[in-house]
């Protein structure tokens, strides 16, 4: 047989088993276990469209493959602590501008399940709820105050990457995006800041997106979020990817 025969041949095989092993291992990430998410939505101010944002998230999480989404438009769900069992991440994206508060027994079940080992995110306004509740705010890390936290108008600004070294945000850039930003957000507990944007409201270098450990658990905040353009910003969205999955697994593949 000649020479190059032999090489065509080796060069096919060679493909073939390439080919098999992509195969196999795009098989293995679509049979993966999906991070389980618990979306809690349902009520916010005005301005905010609440539908629209949580919609936004959504598709942000599940367009990555690795979450599987449950929203919830009643906060009432976690006065089930069985029912919190069944996921990884409770992800908070609305303010309770209009509803109650919840339950003292919804409060103990959402510490027990971050403390736990499981993983929250908030975003946007909804770090504002509950304000009658202490511990929600260490949960938070950072919170909106009613008269004492704000932004200027909508606009385009520069986010800035804090932490390079941080899984969630390795290898990302400086990025734009098209936003309310978010400025004097209250609390001084210890955070990991991951990116920050210079605010024109209290002329400072803002925290927009921040992580801490919380008991066992793993917080991630971010204040992105007005509405879907601003959502589904790619480097936005790539932060709430990341930012979710490390708080419900520790890590981001």
């Amino acid at each position: 047989m000649p020479h190059s025969t032999n090489k065509s041949m080796f060069k096919t095989i060679i493909g073939l088993f390439g080919a098999a092993l992509l195969a196999a291992s795009l098989a293995q990430a679509a049979d993966a276990p999906k991070i389980k998410v618990l979306l809690i939505t349902g009520d916010d101010v005005g301005v905010h469209k609440w539908q629209e944002m949580s919609q936004a998230t959504r598709d942000v999480l599940a367009a990555s493959g690795k979450f599987d989404v449950k929203v919830s438009e009643d906060a009432g769900i976690l006065d089930s602590a069985s029912s919190l069992k069944r996921y990884d991440l409770v992800f908070l994206t609305s303010f309770n501008a209009s509803t109650p508060t919840i339950s003292d027994t919804a409060k103990e079940n959402l510490i027990a399940f971050v403390k736990s080992g499981k993983g929250f995110a908030v975003s946007h306004l909804a770090s504002a709820s509950y304000k009658e509740w202490d511990e929600f705010k260490n949960l938070c890390g950072r919170y909106w105050v009613m008269g004492k936290s704000g932004h200027n108008a909508r606009k385009v600004f520069t986010v800035k990457i804090a932490d390079k070294d941080h899984a969630i945000t390795k290898g990302m850039s400086d990025f734009e995006e098209d936003d309310e930003l978010y400025a004097k957000l209250q609390g001084d507990a210890p955070i990991n800041v991951l990116v920050t944007a210079d605010s024109d409201f209290s002329n400072k270098t803002e925290p927009l997106a921040f992580v801490f450990n919380y008991g066992q658990g793993r917080v991630f905040h971010e204040c992105f979020g007005h509405d879907r353009k601003a959502i589904t910003n790619a480097p936005v969205a790539k932060l709430i990817v990341n930012g979710c999955q490390w708080a419900a697994t520790g890590k981001v593949e």
